[in-house]
């Protein structure tokens, strides 16, 4: 074969190995994860973030750098959706328990009840980076969310129409790790069905694209 045109990692965590979180698993990870939402700072706008309410939808564990993250998201009363991250060391002996436990959140106004064009609802954190070719860094990054259109089994992460990560849905859900501003190139998120046909497929830059364009 001969050499490919862009040298970035491909495939670099694990699918995910676990159902989605349930019973008392689910119970410690939710503590983490609202402790994280305690701690948002909302800035100078004064803004009434409100109470969680509901319950916490989790999204399938990756793991990658020797981590593993599982996200989530919640909404508020105030019609805000906090979302983040629970990572942590797993074990490598039978018997251990997990360690090094940290958790992160921020909020949004923007949900997708109030955006009905989008196709995927995504959210997405830098979790590390990758060192490449003459000083470029990727910026890998976590990417968590659900599909708006029927029929999704699999979405895909390309970066320059490279596949660089995928996953399964399960039950509505799925979460990439994937090498993203690399060399000018952005990651893209793609939807397809269990026949491999797209169904959607959304940028994590849209709108900085947008506005960049129109200056």
């Amino acid at each position: 074969m001969p050499p490919v045109d862009r040298f970035v990692p491909r495939f670099a965590a694990e699918p995910p190995q676990e159902l989605l979180p349930y019973g008392r698993w689910a119970d410690r990870l939710k503590a983490e994860f609202l402790a994280a939402c305690a701690r948002i700072d909302d800035g100078d706008d004064d803004e009434d973030l409100g109470e969680t309410t509901g319950e916490i939808s989790w999204y399938p564990d990756r793991t990658w750098n020797g981590r593993t993250y599982i996200p989530a998201s919640i909404r508020t009363t105030e019609n805000y959706e906090l979302y983040g991250y629970v990572s942590y060391l797993p074990a490598t002996e039978k018997g251990e328990e997990p360690s090094g436990f940290f958790s992160t959140a921020d909020y949004t106004a923007e949900i997708a009840e109030a955006n009905p064009d989008w196709q995927l609802d995504l959210c997405e954190e830098v979790i590390g980076g990758w060192r490449g070719e003459e000083g470029n860094v990727a910026a890998m990054t976590l990417v968590w969310g659900r599909p708006l259109v029927d029929r999704g089994a699999v979405v895909v992460a390309e970066l320059a129409d490279l596949p660089v990560d995928q996953c399964v849905v399960q039950e509505g859900r799925f979460t990439l790790i994937a090498p993203d501003a690399y060399r000018k190139d952005y990651l893209d998120i793609r939807l397809f069905d269990d026949r491999g046909t797209e169904l959607a497929c959304e940028s994590l830059y849209e709108d900085d694209e947008e506005e960049a364009g129109e200056a």
